[in-house]
């Protein structure tokens, strides 16, 4: 096993991690608060791409996709389960696996 696989997390266990260490607290928050916490740390990723550091983009990145991961918890959403279901076989709107939609679609 490659140092970088020993290092990689699948969805699934990031969003048990994050379950194991934050779910009474999420849950207590409520999605309404978790949510503005998401929010903060997309304008804080906002900011990081703009004009940080790429360590500091990649600490925002990290910060956006655990409160997104929160949110997924409290929802009782299975994250890996959810991107499966809808990317899984290809773009959700043309079912390609390169997408062929028109640049002006969201695809």
């Amino acid at each position: 096993m490659t140092s970088e696989e020993q290092g990689s997390l699948r969805l699934s266990e990031f969003q048990r991690l994050i379950r194991s260490m934050y779910h009474d607290k999420d849950v207590a928050r409520g999605i309404d608060g978790t949510f503005m916490w998401l929010m903060e740390e997309i304008g804080e990723l906002a900011a990081a791409l703009r004009s940080g550091t790429h360590e500091e983009r990649s600490a925002e990145f990290a910060d956006v996709l655990a409160w997104l991961v929160t949110i997924a918890n409290v929802a009782e959403v299975d994250l890996s389960q959810a991107v499966l279901d809808k990317y899984g076989s290809g773009c959700p709107g043309c079912q390609q696996l390169v997408c062929t939609c028109d640049d002006a679609e969201k695809p």
